[in-house]
């Protein structure tokens, strides 16, 4: 029988009250790119533009509810995932994967929030990198969290790449290591990899500090996967994506952390027009 449910996009991810980043940012991406949004929330920050201040998480049962109400109902052409957490969750979340086995899966690392909260236990570390790092269709960490997660330190381009290459061995399929981080002139370089071949997606460095990029950028790449998008191309069009919602973006709070405006991409997004447009 053919499916003719529309695919929706799911994100298994942290809530933020404060709107910017995590489900918040991931239902604002989906919604901008045409793709019907679900969530599954692995844990209840309460945050604003200048901190987290604190953090709570279900228990991992009622996480595994929201993830089995959702493929229950829906035909999910990718997972995004977010924030975890902790062990438990980690193990809730690779145990939800490997019974659903999802044609796509995006694992955004996160670990630590932009003002330095700590969003990953430290004990949970070599669960991330044992249980879901093998399962995901692409990872896409920043500069700390590719350190954290193979162990090298990366203070260049040659290292890297060389970061990129453990991340193969240690089980992922392809990456797209994220560039902000390191220092390469007045530029921001996204290097990715399928194990095969190498590209870089390069952008102008903007004057600001941003919250919400990282998640929105693996949010971008699960819509557009949704779409059939080559993995590559959808890398290199969701970068452009967070670079042009980042240059149109707003400052609601008190701290000068500037917050991507989705809105303002939603009628310049292909997805989004019609045939004949």
């Amino acid at each position: 029988m053919i499916d003719r449910r529309t695919p929706s996009a799911l994100t298994i991810a942290g809530s933020d009250s404060g709107g910017g980043a995590g489900v918040q940012a991931d239902l604002k991406t989906f919604a901008a790119h045409g793709v019907h949004g679900l969530s599954a929330i692995t844990a209840l920050t309460a945050q604003n533009t200048r901190g987290v201040s604190s953090v709570h998480v279900p228990p991992v049962e009622f996480l595994r509810a929201q993830i089995d109400a959702c493929y229950d109902d829906f035909n999910i052409g990718a997972v995004k995932i977010g924030m975890l957490a902790n062990a438990d969750v980690i193990d809730a979340v690779a145990a939800a994967l490997e019974h659903y086995k999802p044609a796509v899966v995006i694992l955004d690392p996160v670990m630590v929030a932009t003002s330095g909260a700590a969003l990953l236990d430290t004990s949970a570390l070599a669960a991330l990198r044992n249980r879901i790092l093998p399962l995901a269709s692409l990872v896409t960490p920043n500069i700390p969290e590719a350190q954290k997660l193979t162990g090298l330190a990366i203070g260049s381009a040659e290292d890297a790449v060389a970061a990129m290459v453990e991340l193969h061995r240690l089980g992922a399929r392809s990456v797209l290591l994220k560039g902000g981080h390191l220092e390469e002139g007045d530029y921001v370089i996204d290097r990715f990899s399928d194990g095969l071949s190498l590209r870089t997606f390069v952008h102008p460095r903007l004057p600001l500090r941003a919250h919400g990029t990282g998640c929105t950028l693996a949010a971008a790449i699960a819509a557009r996967l949704c779409a059939n998008e080559p993995i590559a191309a959808a890398c290199e069009g969701a970068g452009n994506y967070v670079f042009d919602a980042l240059r149109a973006g707003y400052s609601p709070g008190r701290s000068d952390i500037t917050l991507l405006d989705h809105a303002g991409t939603i009628s310049s997004n292909p997805a989004n027009k019609k045939a004949g447009d």
